[in-house]
């Protein structure tokens, strides 16, 4: 039992997350892989293996979430400092040794899911429910990773076995087509929502309700990115439906949304806790201390001991504030004056963390999906599917809150017009999300609102990332994306 502690121990303090420099083929961490002689003997080690995969999936994602799903859009750029790893991707200039490149952590993240799957069906359970919830877990982390590496790289190595040696065979693998990477999503997704019982609900962990908003995320991008048509649409609807008359709702105020954790908009976040894991990218995002005057901090100005590298656009920002009933503009960022420095500053509310004697702890939940991502969905649904009078009336459900208005939006308004709405709803709601690319990318205006892509349609792959140089240095198997050889 000594070994099974230790390795439940490690997990939790994310002593198995950093990745070794000794990687290779795949950059699969093996020195971190949970190994069969010391593991997989009874249902504590299922817990512990899955709570490991939870550990790694939110380190994974911690900083490189926004960079794949928000830096590109155009609505940010630089704070009072910045360097060239925020910069090549505000401009859509990604090269091969860029830092988000790499998918060691996602691939590691998978080979974790990858020996749950293997080894947890040969473990004695107490009940088979406990064991169903474990392997589900294991189908929705691999579906969440696979999904974001077929958006942001395309053609990627498939594996669906664990790495538990250096001696295996298939360690260089080759990279598979588009199809074949979200073909595996959708066996997944379904296996995971076919296996996980109604009494999982805690939203840092997978549960029917997140299953099921990342289904309608998925069949909504094959809908329209992968020709899947009217048919992916109404899988989509299917799934969104059972979302929308789950047990999650709105909050009343936006702000609460981010004051108050684990709240009954939350579907899916990722757990921040003081003396486990804090930080991410929203550290990036507040003012140093030492820039502002002492009588200014966190009266009004929310300061860090971290540069800001990053900031919203000027343009965003009037975007933002362009209705002054709009609620959700304040929550999203602020600015002061500082008249002894006679400096303006801003900062991002969202994910600010608490201040603590004089420290930042950064323990807000990034929130992956929540009850507003069901309702915009199915209003981008219903209009793709033609029935726009069922589209404004999800729009109006998030604009009443915004705006403390009824019926913001008119019946009428043609399918292009609800988009337009669709998009400026979504853009105001879900600031420093990590949604906005894909928005944009699938309701086709990524071109005409990104300046730095503009008149760049014809360039192979622009929409996607290159691969790491560390990928290709160390399997002859994997090529380069197309576009940036």
């Amino acid at each position: 039992m000594k070994t099974k502690r230790f390795l439940y121990g490690a997990m939790v303090s994310l002593g198995l997350l950093s990745a070794a420099a000794c990687s290779d083929r795949l950059d699969v961490d093996l020195k971190a892989a949970i190994n069969a002689n010391s593991m997989w003997q009874d249902e504590s080690d299922a817990q512990a293996a899955v709570t490991g995969a939870y550990v790694r999936m939110r380190n994974t994602f911690a900083a490189a979430y926004i960079f794949w799903g928000e830096y590109r859009t155009a609505y940010w750029g630089p704070g009072l400092e910045t360097n060239a790893g925020y910069s090549t991707a505000f401009l859509n200039q990604l090269n091969s040794t860029h830092a988000h490149a790499n998918w060691n952590n996602l691939y590691t993240t998978i080979n974790d899911c990858n020996l749950i799957l293997k080894h947890v069906p040969e473990i004695s359970f107490a009940t088979p429910e406990k064991k169903n919830e474990y392997l589900a877990q294991a189908y929705f982390i691999r579906a969440f990773c696979y999904y974001w590496i077929g958006r942001v790289w395309g053609d990627a190595p498939v594996l669906t076995a664990g790495f538990e040696s250096p001696n295996q065979e298939d360690l260089y693998p080759s990279r598979q087509p588009v199809q074949a990477v979200f073909q595996l999503v959708k066996q997944d997704l379904d296996r995971a929502e076919e296996l996980m019982p109604a009494t999982a609900t805690k939203a840092q962990y997978g549960n029917l309700d997140a299953i099921r908003l990342l289904k309608t995320d998925y069949y909504l991008w094959m809908a329209k990115q992968q020709n899947g048509g009217t048919a992916a649409l109404n899988l989509a609807k299917q799934s969104v439906d059972k979302v929308l008359t789950g047990k999650h709702a709105l909050m009343q105020n936006f702000a609460d949304v981010f004051a108050t954790e684990l709240n009954p908009e939350v579907i899916f976040c990722w757990r921040m806790t003081q003396d486990e894991f804090t930080g991410g990218y929203p550290s990036d995002f507040l003012v140093p201390i030492q820039y502002i005057s002492p009588g200014l901090v966190e009266n009004p100005i929310k300061v860090g001991s971290h540069q800001q590298w990053i900031f919203l656009t000027n343009n965003y920002k009037t975007f933002l504030t362009e209705n002054a009933a709009d609620t959700r503009a304040k929550v999203s960022f602020d600015t002061a004056f500082d008249n002894d420095k006679k400096l303006t500053f801003q900062w991002i509310n969202k994910y600010a963390g608490k201040w603590v004697n004089g420290t930042r702890i950064f323990e807000s939940d990034l929130l992956v999906y929540r009850y507003a991502d069901a309702l915009l969905f199915s209003a981008e649904i219903e209009n793709a599917l033609g029935n726009g009078q069922l589209a404004v009336q999800q729009l109006n459900k998030i604009a009443k809150r915004a705006y403390g208005t009824d019926n913001f939006y008119a019946d009428g308004l043609p399918a292009n017009a609800i988009n337009t709405a669709i998009l400026s709803e979504r853009k105001k709601e879900f600031v420093a999300e990590g949604k906005l690319w894909w928005d944009l990318i699938r309701l086709g205006v990524v071109f005409n609102e990104v300046e730095s892509l503009k008149n760049q349609q014809s360039k192979k792959n622009i929409l996607l990332w290159p691969v790491h140089d560390s990928s290709i240095n160390t399997n002859p198997n994997i090529k380069q994306t197309e576009g940036y050889n």
